[in-house]
């Protein structure tokens, strides 16, 4: 999955979650309710994942083209 599919995909699991969440309120269903704030956490989670996914291979990325620079410098 591309890292715009993860952004997408966990934006939309909070949208989605956000909107059960506001419908079980409206509804006094407690269950939806929480499978909402539920969704909507899962989302958050899996956005700050695509986001240390990215931080670490823009790390790993460095480091091979510091490796590379020194191994033309020899």
């Amino acid at each position: 999955m591309t890292d715009v599919n993860k952004k997408f995909d966990s934006k939309k699991d909070q949208v989605s979650g956000k909107a059960k969440e506001v419908e079980g309120k409206v509804t006094g269903d407690r269950a939806r309710e929480a499978q909402g704030k539920t969704q909507s956490l899962m989302g958050k989670a899996k956005d700050k994942l695509a986001d240390a996914e990215d931080t670490v291979k823009g790390a790993v990325d460095e480091a091979k083209e510091k490796l590379k620079q020194k191994s033309d410098d020899h």
